[in-house]
């Protein structure tokens, strides 16, 4: 042990040694010049000095691009909410103007606002903004105030309405403009029956709103109201499945009868797949509300996540989000 402890000592003597005549051979050249990245508090007070960099304090300053995104965002739902509370204040309005032409202006309004900043960035609206961010609270709306009693005890009407009519409404419409385009007059054969039926799913599915609320106004009969409001709840989803279905084939370079066999399994693998995706979620969802009585604020929280995961996870999947 005493060995070791030596054998360490005279190392540590032999390398300080060594050291100090580097030193003293190394005093007669040049400082060493260290690379820029090895000191950058030292490079910055450098610029700070020569006046390069930020060399002055200021009390007051504007950086709107900082928190451009936030700010929108908020303020284009706090203008819509606002929107609402005036629509329903008024009386006389709800009868001359429908609710979702009034969101629509206030669209208008918020995208003149943002063009009249000269953003050099504009906000860009893809899919992916779309599916995963705006489109779920609305389901989650739809769905959380939906009578649930009169919905299931017609539930194989609705779904008649919502599968078999919204794929003969695509079918009608894709065909019918197929045909417009084979004819010679208005050259338009270029166009394949796959891009006309995938034309057709974005104008097949109809959301009946100013109609139920026509319905509520009149206290109509509650099955009109129900088969009308389910078909307007389950149709998104076979729009949504019908798109995504032709767009994976229009990216295909052939479609041979194995493929739309396939796509035709897969449309009802979707919507079985989020069925069960969002059973199993509510199974959850329920077990654990059954640990929240002494925290019952939480349960509004449960309420979001797990209808968000449910989304979440049958588009991981690639199954009907919407229906789950």
């Amino acid at each position: 042990m005493i060995f070791e402890v030596s054998s360490l000592g005279c190392c540590e003597l032999q390398l300080v040694r060594s050291g100090r005549e580097r030193d003293s051979r190394g005093s007669q050249r040049a400082p060493r010049s260290w690379p820029s990245h090895e000191t950058p508090l030292a490079e910055a007070a450098h610029r700070g000095t020569n006046g390069s960099g930020a060399a002055h304090l200021f009390i007051f300053s504007l950086d709107y691009q900082h928190v451009q995104v936030a700010f929108e965002i908020t303020l284009w739902i706090m203008l819509a909410s606002l929107a609402r509370i005036g629509f329903h204040l008024h009386s006389k309005l709800p009868s001359v103007v429908p609710e979702s032409c009034l969101l629509i202006f206030v669209g208008l309004v918020m995208g003149g606002i943002i063009y009249g900043l000269n953003d050099k960035f504009p906000p860009v609206m893809d899919s992916d903004i779309f599916f995963l961010y705006l489109l779920p609270p609305i389901v989650l709306d739809a769905g959380y105030f939906m009578p649930s009693q009169p919905f299931f005890e017609n539930i194989g009407t609705i779904l008649l309405y919502a599968v078999v009519g919204t794929l003969w409404n695509v079918l009608g419409i894709g065909l019918s403009l197929y045909g417009i385009c084979q004819v010679e007059y208005f050259s338009l054969r270029d166009i394949s029956l796959l891009h006309n039926l995938w034309f057709g799913t974005l104008i097949a599915a109809v959301d009946p709103v100013a109609v139920l609320s026509v319905f509520a106004e009149m206290h109509m009969n509650e099955k009109l109201y129900i088969l009308v409001f389910g078909e307007s709840l389950l149709n998104d989803a076979v729009i949504v499945v019908l798109y995504k279905l032709f767009q994976s084939f229009s990216e295909m370079p052939s479609i041979t009868t194995l493929d739309i066999l396939a796509g035709m399994g897969k449309f009802f693998v979707i919507g079985i797949g989020g069925v069960f995706i969002g059973l199993l979620f509510g199974m959850v969802a329920a077990f654990t509300t059954r640990f929240t009585a002494a925290t019952r604020v939480i349960e509004p929280v449960f309420v979001f996540l797990y209808s968000y995961l449910s989304y979440l996870s049958a588009e991981m999947f690639h199954f009907s989000g919407i229906v789950a």
